[in-house]
């Protein structure tokens, strides 16, 4: 095993500036514009963040995922071979000055993605190449804690595919199953 460096937990450390999308100001222009409903800043993040809450119990327990309001996009969890670039397991390896990585044991060395596209959605939008998705805390704690549990039941993706259209084309084959059960169900060969 490579031998691991003592580190200065006490030392100074560079953390990368956040952005927080439900800022006070913003919050506070949406009170004041006509169109809302609401005037109570604290309501309307309490709105808010029980609708990333649906959305993200939605993308859990739905093994196809979501398609999102408005069209904003598809997003659904995924399954995946774990990157080449090793994945240090940082408390153990302070503690034995030896690195250690993690394994992913529950899960026969997966990991799970949440993958988020909005390529081909139906009406374009300016910009949609720039948007992207960065799970809050809570979203990424409930996959993590969800996902060992059931890491089968999720689609497994192949990082060279794009992810768009492996999901419009599961979800057009998924329908016509349906579709074709339904007519089966219906059909009647001594009709004429």
């Amino acid at each position: 095993m490579k031998e691991a460096i003592k580190v200065n937990k006490k030392g100074p450390r560079y953390r990368a500036p956040r952005l927080n999308t439900l800022s006070q100001e913003w919050l506070s222009e949406i009170a004041k514009s006509e169109d809302s409903l609401v005037k109570d800043t604290k309501t309307i993040k309490k709105i808010l963040v029980a609708c990333n809450e649906l959305i993200a119990d939605c993308v859990v327990d739905t093994r196809d995922g979501i398609e999102l309001p408005e069209q904003l996009g598809y997003m659904f969890l995924g399954t995946c071979q774990p990157k080449i670039r090793k994945n240090v397991d940082f408390k153990t390896t302070d503690s034995y000055l030896k690195v250690i990585q993690h394994r992913n044991w529950e899960s026969d060395n997966y990991l799970a993605k949440i993958f988020y596209t909005n390529y081909e959605t139906k009406y374009k939008f300016k910009f949609h190449e720039l948007w992207g998705f960065k799970g809050c805390r809570k979203f990424t704690r409930k996959v993590g804690e969800e996902y060992p549990k059931n890491w089968k039941k999720y689609i497994q993706v192949d990082h060279t595919l794009k992810v768009s259209r492996l999901y419009r084309s599961y979800l057009k084959n998924n329908k016509r199953a349906i579709l074709d059960k339904e007519r089966l169900q219906d059909y009647n060969p001594l009709e004429l």
